[in-house]
């Protein structure tokens, strides 16, 4: 017998009636946003969580930096 055709691949599961699969998917993943949406024009937003205020900005290099 030939071991490859032995290996059964991952069956996709049952979705409820009525729901796209890609929709049941979608649930699971992180929203994602565009830096630049964030930042803006002057490249830095501050972001306020948990009473706290933090700074994300773009350094000269590219990168992103979150301080406190």
């Amino acid at each position: 017998m030939n071991r490859e055709r032995s290996r059964s691949s991952p069956q996709p599961t049952a979705t409820p009636a009525g729901e796209a699969p890609v929709a049941a998917s979608r649930a699971l993943l992180p929203r994602r946003l565009c830096s630049r949406d964030l930042v803006g024009p002057d490249g830095q937003v501050e972001i306020e969580h948990d009473g706290a205020v933090y700074r994300l900005r773009v350094t000269s290099l590219g990168k992103l930096i979150l301080t406190k």
